[in-house]
Protein backbone atom coordinates (compact mmCIF):
# COMPACT_ATOMS: atom_id res chain seq x y z
CA UNK A 1 0.00 0.00 0.00
CA UNK A 2 1.42 3.61 -1.05
CA UNK A 3 1.79 5.65 2.18
CA UNK A 4 1.79 9.22 1.90
CA UNK A 5 2.20 11.75 5.05
CA UNK A 6 0.59 15.34 4.34
CA UNK A 7 2.68 18.18 6.32
CA UNK A 8 0.99 21.18 7.09
CA UNK A 9 0.70 24.19 9.10
CA UNK A 10 -2.93 23.97 9.16
CA UNK A 11 -6.00 21.31 8.85
CA UNK A 12 -9.71 21.26 9.31
CA UNK A 13 -11.22 20.70 12.26
CA UNK A 14 -8.14 21.11 14.49
CA UNK A 15 -6.92 24.66 13.70
CA UNK A 16 -7.83 26.83 10.11
CA UNK A 17 -7.78 30.07 8.96
CA UNK A 18 -8.54 29.38 4.95
CA UNK A 19 -8.65 26.89 2.20
CA UNK A 20 -5.21 25.38 3.14
CA UNK A 21 -6.72 23.80 6.08
CA UNK A 22 -9.91 22.13 4.18
CA UNK A 23 -7.36 20.80 1.19
CA UNK A 24 -5.40 19.10 4.05
CA UNK A 25 -8.85 17.71 5.56
CA UNK A 26 -10.62 16.29 2.24
CA UNK A 27 -7.80 15.13 0.15
CA UNK A 28 -6.09 12.49 2.60
CA UNK A 29 -9.78 11.19 2.82
CA UNK A 30 -10.36 11.02 -0.55
CA UNK A 31 -6.73 9.52 -0.92
CA UNK A 32 -7.61 6.64 1.45
CA UNK A 33 -11.04 5.67 0.05
CA UNK A 34 -8.51 4.62 -2.88
CA UNK A 35 -6.59 2.48 -0.52
CA UNK A 36 -3.21 5.11 0.09
CA UNK A 37 -2.55 5.14 3.55
CA UNK A 38 -2.44 8.79 3.93
CA UNK A 39 -1.72 10.50 7.13
CA UNK A 40 -1.62 14.26 8.39
CA UNK A 41 1.26 16.11 10.48
CA UNK A 42 0.29 19.66 12.12
CA UNK A 43 1.77 21.52 15.25
CA UNK A 44 -0.08 21.13 18.55
CA UNK A 45 -1.47 24.97 18.63
CA UNK A 46 -2.90 25.85 22.17
CA UNK A 47 -6.49 26.92 19.77
CA UNK A 48 -7.15 23.13 18.74
CA UNK A 49 -10.22 22.35 20.05
CA UNK A 50 -10.45 20.76 23.74
CA UNK A 51 -12.68 17.95 22.38
CA UNK A 52 -9.53 16.94 20.37
CA UNK A 53 -6.70 17.62 22.63
CA UNK A 54 -8.65 14.78 25.04
CA UNK A 55 -8.18 12.30 22.56
CA UNK A 56 -5.01 12.73 21.66
CA UNK A 57 -2.25 10.01 23.15
CA UNK A 58 1.18 10.93 23.18
CA UNK A 59 3.79 8.60 21.37
CA UNK A 60 7.10 9.93 22.06
CA UNK A 61 9.31 12.23 23.37
CA UNK A 62 12.49 12.94 21.45
CA UNK A 63 14.48 16.24 20.93
CA UNK A 64 14.67 18.22 17.78
CA UNK A 65 17.88 20.16 17.06
CA UNK A 66 17.49 23.72 15.72
CA UNK A 67 20.88 24.69 14.71
CA UNK A 68 22.91 24.63 18.01
CA UNK A 69 19.95 24.15 20.06
CA UNK A 70 18.25 20.69 21.39
CA UNK A 71 14.61 21.45 21.90
CA UNK A 72 11.92 19.53 23.13
CA UNK A 73 9.56 17.48 21.00
CA UNK A 74 6.58 15.57 21.73
CA UNK A 75 4.56 13.34 19.15
CA UNK A 76 0.77 12.71 19.87
CA UNK A 77 -1.60 10.47 17.56
CA UNK A 78 -4.97 10.59 16.76
CA UNK A 79 -8.15 9.00 14.94
CA UNK A 80 -10.91 11.07 13.50
CA UNK A 81 -12.78 9.47 10.91
CA UNK A 82 -10.31 7.34 9.40
CA UNK A 83 -7.56 9.29 9.34
CA UNK A 84 -4.38 9.06 11.36
CA UNK A 85 -3.60 12.53 12.76
CA UNK A 86 0.10 13.32 14.33
CA UNK A 87 0.75 16.72 16.39
CA UNK A 88 4.22 18.06 16.96
CA UNK A 89 4.00 19.43 20.57
CA UNK A 90 6.03 22.01 21.69
CA UNK A 91 4.87 24.79 24.08
CA UNK A 92 7.25 27.50 23.40
CA UNK A 93 6.62 27.14 19.73
CA UNK A 94 2.91 26.37 19.32
CA UNK A 95 1.49 27.39 22.80
CA UNK A 96 -0.19 30.79 21.51
CA UNK A 97 -2.87 32.46 20.47
CA UNK A 98 -3.78 31.79 16.78
CA UNK A 99 -1.89 30.10 13.96
CA UNK A 100 0.41 32.61 12.71
CA UNK A 101 1.64 36.59 12.81
CA UNK A 102 5.02 36.43 15.20
CA UNK A 103 8.35 37.64 15.48
CA UNK A 104 9.78 34.33 15.59
CA UNK A 105 8.09 32.64 12.31
CA UNK A 106 11.09 31.86 11.30
CA UNK A 107 12.35 29.60 14.00
CA UNK A 108 9.16 28.03 14.56
CA UNK A 109 8.65 26.73 11.12
CA UNK A 110 11.99 25.63 10.78
CA UNK A 111 11.83 23.61 13.99
CA UNK A 112 8.43 22.25 12.99
CA UNK A 113 10.25 21.36 9.46
CA UNK A 114 13.03 19.53 11.48
CA UNK A 115 10.74 17.94 13.71
CA UNK A 116 8.54 16.02 11.59
CA UNK A 117 11.60 14.76 9.55
CA UNK A 118 13.27 13.43 13.44
CA UNK A 119 9.80 12.08 14.45
CA UNK A 120 9.13 9.54 11.76
CA UNK A 121 11.00 6.52 12.75
CA UNK A 122 8.59 6.78 16.01
CA UNK A 123 4.85 7.56 13.25
CA UNK A 124 4.91 3.23 12.90
CA UNK A 125 4.74 3.59 9.57
CA UNK A 126 7.17 5.06 6.79
CA UNK A 127 6.00 7.28 4.35
CA UNK A 128 6.89 6.59 0.72
CA UNK A 129 6.14 10.48 0.12
CA UNK A 130 6.73 13.37 2.34
CA UNK A 131 3.85 15.73 0.99
CA UNK A 132 4.49 19.21 2.01
CA UNK A 133 2.07 22.44 1.81
CA UNK A 134 2.90 25.79 1.55
CA UNK A 135 5.78 27.88 2.82
CA UNK A 136 5.65 26.54 6.52
CA UNK A 137 6.88 23.32 5.40
CA UNK A 138 9.27 24.51 2.54
CA UNK A 139 12.79 23.59 4.54
CA UNK A 140 11.70 19.74 4.65
CA UNK A 141 12.74 18.73 1.37
CA UNK A 142 16.35 20.45 2.13
CA UNK A 143 16.41 19.33 5.56
CA UNK A 144 15.92 15.64 3.87
CA UNK A 145 18.61 15.85 1.16
CA UNK A 146 20.99 17.48 3.83
CA UNK A 147 20.59 15.39 7.32
CA UNK A 148 18.55 12.08 6.92
CA UNK A 149 18.87 11.09 3.32
CA UNK A 150 21.96 8.91 3.89
CA UNK A 151 19.95 6.92 7.11
CA UNK A 152 18.68 3.65 6.46
CA UNK A 153 15.59 4.41 7.51
CA UNK A 154 15.01 7.59 5.48
CA UNK A 155 16.42 6.08 2.25
CA UNK A 156 14.09 5.55 -0.55
CA UNK A 157 11.43 8.61 0.42
CA UNK A 158 10.46 11.08 -2.05
CA UNK A 159 9.57 14.82 -1.09
CA UNK A 160 6.44 16.70 -3.40
CA UNK A 161 5.95 20.41 -2.81
CA UNK A 162 2.53 22.20 -3.07
CA UNK A 163 2.43 26.11 -3.62
CA UNK A 164 -0.84 26.65 -2.67
CA UNK A 165 -0.19 30.48 -2.78
CA UNK A 166 2.50 32.04 -3.76
CA UNK A 167 2.17 35.33 -2.76
CA UNK A 168 2.90 34.20 0.69
CA UNK A 169 6.73 32.86 0.64
CA UNK A 170 8.28 32.90 4.38
CA UNK A 171 11.40 35.37 3.78
CA UNK A 172 13.62 35.96 6.62
CA UNK A 173 17.13 37.42 7.24
CA UNK A 174 19.79 35.34 6.28
CA UNK A 175 21.27 35.34 9.58
CA UNK A 176 18.85 32.63 10.38
CA UNK A 177 21.31 30.18 7.86
CA UNK A 178 23.61 29.11 9.96
CA UNK A 179 21.78 30.38 13.49
CA UNK A 180 18.39 28.56 12.64
CA UNK A 181 19.05 26.20 9.93
CA UNK A 182 22.55 24.52 10.89
CA UNK A 183 23.37 25.39 7.47
CA UNK A 184 27.02 27.08 5.88
CA UNK A 185 27.24 29.51 2.94
CA UNK A 186 27.37 27.25 0.09
CA UNK A 187 23.40 27.16 -0.26
CA UNK A 188 22.85 30.56 -0.48
CA UNK A 189 22.98 31.76 -4.21
CA UNK A 190 20.13 31.10 -7.33
CA UNK A 191 20.80 27.44 -6.65
CA UNK A 192 19.98 27.34 -3.17
CA UNK A 193 17.71 29.46 -0.76
CA UNK A 194 18.91 32.83 -1.41
CA UNK A 195 15.70 35.08 -2.45
CA UNK A 196 17.19 38.72 -2.76
CA UNK A 197 20.24 38.31 -0.21
CA UNK A 198 17.51 36.64 2.43
CA UNK A 199 16.36 33.06 3.24
CA UNK A 200 13.08 32.22 1.30
CA UNK A 201 11.12 29.28 2.74
CA UNK A 202 9.45 28.37 -0.46
CA UNK A 203 12.24 29.01 -2.89
CA UNK A 204 13.63 26.27 -1.19
CA UNK A 205 10.61 23.78 -1.30
CA UNK A 206 10.50 24.59 -5.27
CA UNK A 207 14.74 24.32 -5.13
CA UNK A 208 15.20 20.67 -3.36
CA UNK A 209 11.87 18.89 -3.51
CA UNK A 210 11.61 15.78 -6.19
CA UNK A 211 8.13 17.37 -7.74
CA UNK A 212 5.96 20.10 -7.47
CA UNK A 213 2.73 20.75 -7.57
CA UNK A 214 0.37 23.81 -7.31
CA UNK A 215 -3.71 23.98 -7.48
CA UNK A 216 -4.82 24.13 -11.02
CA UNK A 217 -3.28 24.26 -14.31
CA UNK A 218 -3.69 28.03 -14.74
CA UNK A 219 -2.13 28.83 -11.77
CA UNK A 220 0.94 26.54 -13.15
CA UNK A 221 1.06 28.02 -15.95
CA UNK A 222 0.52 31.95 -14.59
CA UNK A 223 3.18 31.85 -11.69
CA UNK A 224 5.66 31.59 -14.43
CA UNK A 225 5.45 34.43 -15.75
CA UNK A 226 6.63 38.16 -13.77
CA UNK A 227 2.60 39.24 -13.03
CA UNK A 228 1.56 36.46 -11.40
CA UNK A 229 5.55 34.89 -10.26
CA UNK A 230 5.73 36.93 -6.83
CA UNK A 231 9.27 37.51 -7.97
CA UNK A 232 10.12 33.46 -8.18
CA UNK A 233 8.70 33.26 -11.55
CA UNK A 234 12.76 32.90 -12.93
CA UNK A 235 13.04 29.55 -10.44
CA UNK A 236 9.83 28.30 -11.56
CA UNK A 237 10.45 28.44 -15.34
CA UNK A 238 13.43 26.68 -14.25
CA UNK A 239 12.31 23.71 -12.93
CA UNK A 240 9.02 23.85 -14.80
CA UNK A 241 9.67 20.26 -15.79
CA UNK A 242 9.06 19.11 -11.72
CA UNK A 243 5.76 21.50 -12.07
CA UNK A 244 2.70 20.30 -12.28
CA UNK A 245 -1.00 21.91 -12.01
CA UNK A 246 -3.56 19.88 -9.93
CA UNK A 247 -7.17 21.44 -9.33
CA UNK A 248 -8.26 21.53 -6.07
CA UNK A 249 -11.83 19.86 -5.33
CA UNK A 250 -14.13 19.91 -2.38
CA UNK A 251 -15.65 17.59 -0.11
CA UNK A 252 -18.70 16.33 -1.59
CA UNK A 253 -20.10 15.06 1.73
CA UNK A 254 -19.44 18.38 3.56
CA UNK A 255 -20.91 19.99 1.39
CA UNK A 256 -24.02 18.58 0.08
CA UNK A 257 -27.51 20.22 -0.16
CA UNK A 258 -29.29 16.94 -0.12
CA UNK A 259 -28.13 16.11 3.41
CA UNK A 260 -27.03 19.60 4.64
CA UNK A 261 -27.52 20.32 8.48
CA UNK A 262 -26.94 23.88 8.38
CA UNK A 263 -28.97 24.93 5.68
CA UNK A 264 -33.10 25.56 5.76
CA UNK A 265 -34.94 23.52 3.45
CA UNK A 266 -32.60 20.06 1.82
CA UNK A 267 -32.33 19.95 -2.03
CA UNK A 268 -31.06 18.20 -5.09
CA UNK A 269 -31.59 20.71 -7.82
CA UNK A 270 -34.98 22.37 -7.01
CA UNK A 271 -35.56 25.77 -7.95
CA UNK A 272 -38.62 25.51 -5.35
CA UNK A 273 -36.40 24.59 -2.80
CA UNK A 274 -33.60 26.91 -3.35
CA UNK A 275 -36.08 30.01 -3.48
CA UNK A 276 -37.29 28.69 0.08
CA UNK A 277 -33.57 28.37 1.45
CA UNK A 278 -33.00 32.17 -0.28
CA UNK A 279 -36.81 33.33 1.47
CA UNK A 280 -35.60 31.90 4.59
CA UNK A 281 -32.35 33.34 4.70
CA UNK A 282 -33.80 37.04 3.94
CA UNK A 283 -36.27 36.61 6.81
CA UNK A 284 -33.03 35.79 8.92
CA UNK A 285 -31.13 38.44 8.29
CA UNK A 286 -34.01 41.00 8.22
CA UNK A 287 -33.84 41.76 4.52
CA UNK A 288 -36.95 42.61 2.59
CA UNK A 289 -38.74 38.77 1.29
CA UNK A 290 -39.43 39.33 -1.93
CA UNK A 291 -38.23 38.22 -5.27
CA UNK A 292 -35.09 40.07 -6.37
CA UNK A 293 -31.56 38.03 -7.48
CA UNK A 294 -29.44 38.05 -3.96
CA UNK A 295 -25.87 38.14 -4.56
CA UNK A 296 -23.11 36.74 -2.07
CA UNK A 297 -20.01 36.90 -1.33
CA UNK A 298 -17.95 34.38 1.31
CA UNK A 299 -14.21 35.00 1.78
CA UNK A 300 -11.64 36.89 2.91
CA UNK A 301 -11.68 40.40 2.47
CA UNK A 302 -8.34 41.10 0.60
CA UNK A 303 -7.17 42.77 -2.57
CA UNK A 304 -6.57 39.42 -3.71
CA UNK A 305 -10.29 38.34 -3.59
CA UNK A 306 -11.33 41.44 -5.82
CA UNK A 307 -12.66 44.09 -3.02
CA UNK A 308 -11.23 46.83 -4.73
CA UNK A 309 -13.63 46.08 -7.62
CA UNK A 310 -16.40 45.43 -5.66
CA UNK A 311 -16.12 48.65 -3.42
CA UNK A 312 -16.01 51.00 -6.60
CA UNK A 313 -19.05 49.49 -8.30
CA UNK A 314 -20.81 48.90 -4.90
CA UNK A 315 -23.51 51.97 -5.13
CA UNK A 316 -23.84 51.49 -8.85
CA UNK A 317 -24.95 47.78 -7.82
CA UNK A 318 -27.01 48.01 -4.64
CA UNK A 319 -29.00 51.18 -7.09
CA UNK A 320 -30.42 48.28 -8.95
CA UNK A 321 -32.76 45.84 -7.71
CA UNK A 322 -30.84 43.52 -6.12
CA UNK A 323 -29.88 42.67 -2.64
CA UNK A 324 -26.23 41.68 -1.46
CA UNK A 325 -24.78 39.48 1.73
CA UNK A 326 -21.07 39.70 2.74
CA UNK A 327 -19.21 37.54 5.14
CA UNK A 328 -15.61 37.26 6.30
CA UNK A 329 -12.85 39.06 7.59
CA UNK A 330 -10.16 40.62 6.57
CA UNK A 331 -7.98 44.35 6.15
CA UNK A 332 -9.60 46.84 8.17
CA UNK A 333 -10.25 49.38 5.63
CA UNK A 334 -12.28 46.77 3.43
CA UNK A 335 -14.52 46.13 6.29
CA UNK A 336 -14.63 49.78 7.17
CA UNK A 337 -16.02 50.33 3.33
CA UNK A 338 -18.54 47.35 3.10
CA UNK A 339 -19.56 48.29 7.00
CA UNK A 340 -20.21 52.16 5.63
CA UNK A 341 -22.11 50.73 2.08
CA UNK A 342 -24.10 48.51 4.46
CA UNK A 343 -25.25 51.42 6.55
CA UNK A 344 -26.23 53.35 3.03
CA UNK A 345 -28.06 50.28 1.81
CA UNK A 346 -29.86 48.75 5.12
CA UNK A 347 -32.48 47.35 2.57
CA UNK A 348 -30.40 45.88 -0.05
CA UNK A 349 -26.89 45.41 1.85
CA UNK A 350 -26.04 43.11 4.86
CA UNK A 351 -22.13 42.36 6.00
CA UNK A 352 -21.27 40.23 8.66
CA UNK A 353 -17.37 40.70 9.80
CA UNK A 354 -17.03 36.59 11.50
CA UNK A 355 -16.04 33.60 10.50
CA UNK A 356 -19.54 31.57 10.95
CA UNK A 357 -19.75 28.09 8.93
CA UNK A 358 -23.53 27.70 9.53
CA UNK A 359 -24.17 30.75 8.12
CA UNK A 360 -22.01 30.37 5.39
CA UNK A 361 -23.06 27.33 3.92
CA UNK A 362 -26.93 28.98 4.22
CA UNK A 363 -25.56 31.92 2.71
CA UNK A 364 -24.48 29.29 -0.19
CA UNK A 365 -28.00 28.00 -0.22
CA UNK A 366 -30.18 30.92 -0.40
CA UNK A 367 -27.92 32.81 -3.04
CA UNK A 368 -28.92 33.37 -6.64
CA UNK A 369 -25.23 34.84 -7.62
CA UNK A 370 -21.29 34.21 -6.00
CA UNK A 371 -19.48 37.18 -6.40
CA UNK A 372 -15.71 36.27 -6.63
CA UNK A 373 -13.80 39.09 -8.77
CA UNK A 374 -10.24 38.00 -7.88
CA UNK A 375 -7.06 39.73 -8.51
CA UNK A 376 -5.63 36.32 -8.61
CA UNK A 377 -6.63 32.52 -7.53
CA UNK A 378 -4.51 29.57 -7.27
CA UNK A 379 -7.57 27.91 -7.20
CA UNK A 380 -10.35 28.78 -5.30
CA UNK A 381 -12.91 26.96 -3.26
CA UNK A 382 -15.84 29.11 -2.79
CA UNK A 383 -16.87 29.18 -6.65
CA UNK A 384 -16.78 25.16 -6.37
CA UNK A 385 -19.00 25.33 -2.64
CA UNK A 386 -21.60 27.88 -4.59
CA UNK A 387 -22.17 25.32 -7.87
CA UNK A 388 -22.62 22.72 -5.50
CA UNK A 389 -25.43 24.82 -3.99
CA UNK A 390 -26.35 25.87 -6.96
CA UNK A 391 -25.74 29.83 -7.09
CA UNK A 392 -23.94 30.89 -9.93
CA UNK A 393 -20.56 31.95 -9.66
CA UNK A 394 -19.55 35.39 -11.35
CA UNK A 395 -15.63 34.86 -11.37
CA UNK A 396 -12.44 36.86 -12.74
CA UNK A 397 -10.77 34.69 -15.30
CA UNK A 398 -7.64 34.02 -13.88
CA UNK A 399 -6.09 30.27 -12.11
CA UNK A 400 -8.47 28.15 -10.85
CA UNK A 401 -11.25 30.36 -11.70
CA UNK A 402 -10.90 30.25 -15.42
CA UNK A 403 -10.37 26.35 -14.98
CA UNK A 404 -13.74 25.66 -13.57
CA UNK A 405 -15.99 28.22 -14.43
CA UNK A 406 -17.41 28.36 -18.10
CA UNK A 407 -19.18 31.33 -18.71
CA UNK A 408 -22.38 31.04 -20.67
CA UNK A 409 -22.22 31.04 -23.95
CA UNK A 410 -25.44 31.65 -25.63
CA UNK A 411 -24.90 29.93 -29.27
CA UNK A 412 -23.23 26.71 -27.78
CA UNK A 413 -25.63 26.67 -24.23
CA UNK A 414 -22.50 25.29 -22.35
CA UNK A 415 -21.59 27.26 -19.13
CA UNK A 416 -22.02 27.11 -15.75
CA UNK A 417 -21.64 30.87 -14.48
CA UNK A 418 -20.22 34.05 -15.79
CA UNK A 419 -16.88 35.43 -15.91
CA UNK A 420 -14.88 38.50 -16.84
CA UNK A 421 -10.96 38.83 -18.09
CA UNK A 422 -9.71 42.62 -17.34
CA UNK A 423 -9.06 43.10 -13.70
CA UNK A 424 -11.95 46.24 -14.32
CA UNK A 425 -14.83 47.52 -12.18
CA UNK A 426 -16.87 47.92 -15.10
CA UNK A 427 -15.93 44.88 -16.69
CA UNK A 428 -17.38 43.12 -13.19
CA UNK A 429 -20.29 45.31 -13.31
CA UNK A 430 -20.76 44.81 -17.08
CA UNK A 431 -20.48 41.09 -16.18
CA UNK A 432 -23.27 41.12 -13.41
CA UNK A 433 -25.46 43.00 -15.17
CA UNK A 434 -25.29 40.45 -17.91
CA UNK A 435 -26.34 37.80 -15.11
CA UNK A 436 -28.85 40.08 -13.81
CA UNK A 437 -30.54 39.79 -17.05
CA UNK A 438 -31.04 36.56 -17.47
CA UNK A 439 -32.19 36.08 -13.64
CA UNK A 440 -34.95 38.89 -14.41
CA UNK A 441 -35.65 38.41 -18.50
CA UNK A 442 -34.98 35.36 -19.33
CA UNK A 443 -36.03 32.74 -16.61
CA UNK A 444 -35.91 29.42 -19.10
CA UNK A 445 -32.08 30.33 -19.94
CA UNK A 446 -31.36 31.31 -15.63
CA UNK A 447 -33.39 27.32 -14.82
CA UNK A 448 -31.05 26.04 -17.45
CA UNK A 449 -27.78 27.53 -15.76
CA UNK A 450 -28.99 26.86 -12.50
CA UNK A 451 -28.96 22.66 -13.53
CA UNK A 452 -26.05 23.31 -15.31
CA UNK A 453 -24.60 24.11 -12.08
CA UNK A 454 -25.35 20.73 -10.80
CA UNK A 455 -24.27 18.45 -13.34
CA UNK A 456 -20.50 19.40 -13.01
CA UNK A 457 -18.25 17.42 -10.63
CA UNK A 458 -15.34 19.21 -8.32
CA UNK A 459 -15.16 16.64 -5.74
CA UNK A 460 -12.14 15.19 -5.29
CA UNK A 461 -12.32 12.25 -7.24
CA UNK A 462 -10.81 13.12 -9.93
CA UNK A 463 -7.93 14.90 -8.57
CA UNK A 464 -6.77 12.17 -6.24
CA UNK A 465 -6.43 10.10 -9.43
CA UNK A 466 -4.57 12.60 -10.66
CA UNK A 467 -2.11 13.07 -7.36
CA UNK A 468 -1.89 8.85 -7.09
CA UNK A 469 -0.25 9.01 -10.60
CA UNK A 470 1.92 11.35 -9.80
CA UNK A 471 3.42 9.42 -6.73
CA UNK A 472 3.52 6.42 -7.88
CA UNK A 473 5.73 8.08 -11.47
CA UNK A 474 7.86 9.24 -8.30
CA UNK A 475 8.40 6.28 -7.17
CA UNK A 476 8.71 4.14 -10.00
CA UNK A 477 11.62 6.48 -11.41
CA UNK A 478 13.58 5.85 -8.00
CA UNK A 479 12.99 1.98 -9.05
CA UNK A 480 14.43 2.29 -12.49
CA UNK A 481 16.86 4.46 -11.80
CA UNK A 482 17.91 2.35 -8.33
CA UNK A 483 18.04 -1.06 -11.08
CA UNK A 484 20.16 0.89 -13.89
CA UNK A 485 22.97 1.83 -11.01
CA UNK A 486 22.87 -1.96 -10.29
CA UNK A 487 23.81 -2.69 -14.11
CA UNK A 488 26.85 -0.47 -13.68
CA UNK A 489 28.35 -2.67 -11.45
Amino acid sequence: MLKVLFIASECTPFAKTGGLGDVIESLPIALRERKIDARVIIPKYSNIPAKYKKEMVHKKTFTVPVSWRQEYGGLEVLQHEGITYYFLDNEKYFKRDGLYGYFDEAERFSYFCRGVLECLPYLEFKPDILHCHDWHTGLIPLFFKTFYQQQPFYQNIKTVFTIHNLKYQGVFPMEILDDLLGLDGSFKGDEGVEFYGKVNFMKTGIVYADKITTVSETYAEEIKTAYFGENLDGILRKYEGKLQGIVNGIDYKKYNPETDPHIYVNYRSSVVKKQQNKTKLQEDLRLPVKDVPLLAMVSRLTRQKGLDLLNYILDELLALDVQLVILGTGEPGYEQALREAAERHPQKMKAYFMFNDALAHKIYAGADLYLMPSLFEPCGLSQLIALRYGALPIVRETGGLKDTIVSYNEQTGEGNGFSFTNFNAHDFLYTIKRALDFYNNRRPIWNKLFKNAFKVNFSWNNSAQVYIALYEDLLTKEEVKGKSRLKLF
